[in-house]
C-alpha cells in the first residue's frame, strides 16, 4: 500500500474515533442545553410583561380602589332683544255739568282739554356662560354591601390635614364585579348611583367662601 494511502486512513481513524469520545458543541447562546435549567419566556424576551392573575371573587369588607376621572363642560349663549313703542292722544269733546236738578252740557270755554303720551319701552339681555370642571383622585373604597343580583355597594372615605388646610373626600355608588379590573380598581365612570363629596376647611377656603349676605343676595336676587 502506497505511503499516501496509509496516512489518509490513519487521519480519517482518528476523526471518527476523536468524534464519537468527545460531546457536541452547541450552537445556542444560552450554553448546552443538558447544563442549564430551562429557559422561560421571562428570561429569554425582553418585552415580556407578567400577566395579572385572573382577580378572585369580591367578599364583604374587601378593599376595592375607585380611580375618578370625572370631566363635564357646558357651554350656552342666549340673546334677547326686545322693543316696544306707544303713542296716544285723548281729546275731551263733551262734558256735563249740574244746573239744579238736571244735568246739561257743560261748555268748553277754555276749549276742548286733550291729552297726549308717547311710551317707548326696550328691553335688551345678552348672556354667555362657559364652565368647565375636572375631578382626579384615587380612593380605597370598602365593599359595604352585595346586592342579591351580585352587585356591590362600595363606601369610601379619605381625609388629608396639612397644618390648617383640609381635605375630606366621600364616595358610595354600586359597581358590578366583572368591572372591576384584575388589579382590584374600578373606573368612576363604572358605577351606578355615584355620589362623590369634597370639602375643603382652611384659609385657601376662607379667602374664596361667600359669607351668609352674599349668600341670601345670591338666592332672592333682590336687585
Amino acid at each position: 500500500m502506497k505511503p499516501h494511502l496509509l496516512v489518509w486512513l490513519a487521519a480519517t481513524v482518528w476523526l471518527v474515533l476523536g468524534a464519537s469520545s468527545s460531546p457536541a458543541q452547541s450552537g445556542s447562546v444560552w450554553g448546552n442545553p443538558q447544563e442549564r435549567r430551562p429557559l422561560t419566556l421571562a428570561d429569554a424576551s425582553w418585552t415580556y410583561q407578567q400577566v395579572l392573575e385572573p382577580k378572585q371573587l369580591i367578599k364583604l369588607h374587601d378593599l376595592v380602589t375607585v380611580v375618578v376621572r370625572e370631566k363635564s363642560r357646558m357651554s350656552t349663549e342666549g340673546q334677547v332683544d326686545r322693543r316696544k313703542k306707544a303713542e296716544g292722544t285723548m281729546t275731551l269733546n263733551d262734558w256735563i255739568a249740574l244746573d239744579g236738578f238736571s244735568i246739561v252740557a257743560a261748555p268748553q270755554n277754555n276749549g276742548e282739554p286733550k291729552a297726549s303720551g308717547v311710551v317707548d319701552n326696550k328691553y335688551r339681555a345678552q348672556a354667555n356662560l362657559q364652565e368647565r370642571d375636572m375631578l382626579e383622585f384615587n380612593i380605597a373604597c370598602v365593599v359595604a354591601d352585595i346586592r342579591p343580583n351580585g352587585t356591590l355597594v362600595v363606601e369610601g372615605h379619605r381625609k388629608i390635614q396639612v397644618n390648617e388646610e383640609e381635605w375630606e373626600y366621600s364616595l358610595s355608588g354600586i359597581v358590578r364585579p366583572e368591572d372591576i379590573m384584575p388589579n382590584n380598581t374600578v373606573q368612576s365612570e363604572k358605577i351606578a348611583d355615584l355620589r362623590i363629596h369634597k370639602r375643603q376647611a382652611g384659609h385657601g377656603r376662607d379667602g374664596v367662601r361667600r359669607g351668609w349676605l352674599l349668600k341670601w343676595l345670591d338666592t332672592y336676587q333682590p336687585f
